[in-house]
């Protein structure tokens, strides 16, 4: 497997040294953890867990290639997906409530870790990408570290829910290539009564504006892979739960018009959405078009078809 033409941040960001201060600065967060919005404060470092339900343990549901991602980052040989277990999030129709509600999956080392990464890019995966990684940071950038000194030379993936605290996205600032956030909300309400979270649109538009300032729009190369980059996703929910027409318009307005965005059509009801009346259906392809063209409105173009 040949080195990508496009060297991954974090090698500049080893090699200057700045890559162990950076480690040393996320582990000291968890003696008080506050890595995102929760700010629950615990000592994760002595073993208290916090909203998210996770000690200095990392645990990882699994490590293999993915082909259901977008094109842009399966390319011919897969995504490298690290399915990380637990999450900050509480959605009560979370399509993967196993691996981040009830917490399946293992205990893995940092060495470990690494290991799997290199096993996915020997394997010809095009990136690495972490799912739901944001209460696992100062672990995965550990991880990172150990990797790098092994050989490690493709783009990382941060892909999160969206509910991100500024100040530690600002600490993956060259270190991270490809930021995949969902913006699942445009407003306070739903946001709070279906993932608990009623801050979740003004924290994520701050993290959002950071990881563009960061990276910038998606990058892809002759192939078709993207990079470097910001790829927005936006889940439509059923009767307009979402709102996305504020979503999109934040979007188009404050971070970019050539914004890569993945408006997406594949909700249904899981977990407890069947206790929710509103949510306990799967999307009309009515809604799903008129998120489309509100985003067309906005001049959106990237990421998404006509239907």
């Amino acid at each position: 497997m040949e080195k990508a033409i496009y060297a991954p941040l974090y090698l500049e960001t080893y090699e200057c040294g700045e890559l162990e201060e950076r480690i040393k600065k996320l582990e000291a967060i968890l003696n008080e953890c506050k890595l995102c919005p929760r700010e629950c404060v615990v000592n994760r470092n002595k073993d208290e867990k916090g909203y998210c339900k996770s000690d200095k343990n990392l645990m990882v549901s699994s490590v293999q290639p993915h082909y259901g991602e977008e094109d842009v980052l399966v390319g011919s040989h897969g995504s490298g997906t690290v399915f990380l277990t637990n999450c900050n999030l509480r959605c009560i129709y979370c399509q993967n409530y196993d691996i981040s509600h009830l917490g399946y999956g293992q205990r893995v080392t940092e060495e470990e870790l690494a290991l799997g990464m290199l096993s996915l890019q020997k394997r010809g995966c095009h990136n690495i990408n972490f799912v739901t990684p944001t209460h696992y940071i100062p672990q995965i950038v550990k991880a990172l570290k150990i990797a790098i000194e092994k050989g490690l030379h493709i783009p990382l993936v941060y892909n999160c829910g969206g509910y991100e605290s500024k100040s530690t996205i600002e600490l993956l600032d060259d270190i991270v290539d490809i930021y995949m956030p969902d913006i699942k909300y445009g407003d306070v309400e739903n946001a709070k009564r279906y993932s608990n979270a009623p801050d979740y649109f003004d924290r994520c538009k701050e993290a959002v504006k950071e990881m563009h300032r960061q990276v910038g729009d998606l990058k892809v190369d002759d192939r078709g892979i993207a990079w470097r980059g910001l790829l927005i996703r936006h889940l439509v929910l059923p009767n307009g739960l979402a709102g996305s027409a504020e979503v999109l318009k934040f979007i188009a307005t404050e971070i970019s018009n050539e914004s890569y965005v993945n408006i997406m059509l594949q909700y249904r009801p899981m977990y407890k959405a069947y206790e929710y009346e509103e949510l306990n259906r799967g999307i009309k392809m009515s809604e799903y078009r008129e998120a489309i063209d509100i985003a067309r409105e906005w001049d959106l173009h990237r990421g998404f078809e006509r239907v």
